[in-house]
């Protein structure tokens, strides 16, 4: 049971990025994908989630409305679309599979698999 996040990078303040999320050897079917991210010195944060049964989809305020979360379910792949990014969305970004009920779908804990992390860089 393998997840794989890609899609980091070094950008600049307003521009985008995709990260993209993969399992390998399983499906995320009658899961949820979220993703999270961890500065330095810092918690883990929530960022977003998303359902596979009905596509429902949950996202942080202090990324509502510049990021997007999508589940591609042919190539059971997860996307975070991150648009106008900003130097506070620097951090190591985490990929989470899991059956968290819908309280915990915002919670670290609510997630058993995780992927290795991809850096996220935003300078200004």
């Amino acid at each position: 049971v393998q997840l794989q996040a890609s899609g980091g990078g070094a950008v600049q303040a307003g521009d985008s990025l995709r990260l993209s999320c993969a399992a390998s050897g399983w499906t995320f079917k009658n899961l949820a994908v979220g993703w999270f991210r961890q500065a330095p010195g810092k918690e883990r944060e929530f960022v977003a989630a998303i359902r596979w049964n009905g596509g429902s989809t949950f996202i942080a305020d202090s990324v509502k409305g510049r990021f997007t979360i999508s589940l591609d379910k042919p190539t059971n792949t997860a996307h975070l679309q991150m648009n106008n990014l900003k130097p506070e969305d620097t951090a190591v970004y985490y990929c989470a599979a899991g059956a968290p009920i819908i309280s915990a779908i915002r919670t670290s804990a609510g997630y058993r698999n995780w992927g290795q992390g991809t850096q996220v860089t935003v300078s200004s």
